[in-house]
């Protein structure tokens, strides 16, 4: 992975999830993340939704094909500033164990928010990357 890309997904505080129902049918809603280095976390958390977290479209979709693409994109006015990174692979559910307690800790440490907002006891997705693809418009050797 290029260090522009790993820098994206460290400073970036939202991406897009992207996960398949049974019939095919793609499924994409923003998140909050967190990136380790091999695995990506993001929170089924608390706030407010209209099912319960296991009921959710994306956890359905993961139950019955276990394949995900997340992006993560940087927007500029200044259109050489332009960058994405899409992370693919296979993710799973987390309610406990070592795994877990990796990742919400790593999200509360980038996010402030979960000071307040309890994540304890709340699913985490655990995407474990298998491809990395990105662009960006800046010339090689610059930093976005």
């Amino acid at each position: 992975m290029e260090p522009w890309q790993t820098a994206l997904l460290h400073t970036a505080r939202v991406a897009r999830l992207a996960t398949v129902d049974p019939a095919g049918q793609p499924h994409v809603v923003p998140i909050v993340f967190v990136y380790d280095g091999g695995r990506l976390f993001t929170p089924l958390d608390a706030k407010p939704k209209h099912v319960p977290a296991s009921q959710l479209r994306r956890a359905r979709n993961l139950a019955a094909n276990d394949r995900a693409a997340v992006v993560v994109d940087h927007y500029d006015e200044d259109w050489q500033q332009l960058a994405w990174v899409q992370i693919r692979g296979r993710a799973a559910l987390l309610a406990d164990g070592d795994e877990y307690a990796a990742g919400l800790a790593l999200l509360r440490q980038k996010y402030p928010q979960y000071a307040t907002l309890s994540l304890a006891g709340r699913p985490l997705i655990r995407i474990t990357v298998a491809q990395v693809r990105g662009w960006r418009a800046a010339p090689p050797g610059e930093v976005t």
